[in-house]
């Protein structure tokens, strides 16, 4: 059984991805996708098993991404903790959102697909789902934290799944209306005086 050609692989996923941003996940047609690639559908289906894979294929490296840095963020917030140094894990400043903010653009195909054009996939939720989880290890985190006295305030969990979809939906709203890089970075220095943590969780 001969393999297939994975050199067009790319032509199909530039396709998909303006297809997908075009018309949202849930009414792109896989026949446009082939018809723009210059491909079967059968050539397709050799390489993706249906439109969720081609969706997938897409949005994974953003997701990889986003998972290396959760897992890098967190294991330096646990750093700090030991020192006790816990202004650096929730600094709100212009230069650490511009941080954030520049890794966002970075991905920003990738964004704008899960946040814009996601809809009928199973990333259709992904803001809520992204903050449900990033509200559950800040809770974990923040429970260490006053138990160790580090903290003063005690926060409960659906307090700081509130506050945190205020914070990343701020965030992430540059992204959803398209705004320029330059204007989104230019707007960290608002964005950094609306959310005081050190205040919010008493450090």
């Amino acid at each position: 059984m001969s393999l297939p050609d994975r050199s067009i692989d790319p032509k199909i996923l530039d396709c998909a991805k303006a297809e997908f941003l075009e018309k949202g996940f849930a009414d792109a047609s896989l026949r446009s996708i082939c018809s723009k690639a210059g491909v079967t559908t059968g050539a397709l289906y050799k390489r993706f098993s249906g439109k969720e894979a081609l969706f997938e294929a897409l949005i994974s490296p953003t997701l990889q991404a986003v998972e290396t840095l959760v897992s890098q963020t967190e294991q330096y917030d646990y750093e700090q903790l030991d020192k006790n140094q816990m202004c650096s894990v929730w600094d709100s400043s212009e230069k650490t959102l511009k941080g954030i903010m520049g890794f966002l653009y970075e991905h920003y195909d990738g964004f704008r697909l899960l946040l814009c054009y996601a809809e009928g996939s199973v990333y259709s939720d992904f803001l809520n789902d992204f903050v449900a989880d990033h509200a559950k290890r800040t809770m974990v985190f923040a429970e260490t934290a006053y138990q160790k006295k580090i903290s003063s305030i005690h926060l409960e969990e659906d307090e700081i799944h509130m506050i945190l979809t205020a914070y990343w939906s701020v965030i992430f709203e540059p992204i959803k209306h398209e705004l320029p890089k330059e204007k989104a970075l230019q707007y960290c220095n608002t964005i950094a005086k609306l959310f005081n943590w050190q205040a919010v969780f008493g450090f």
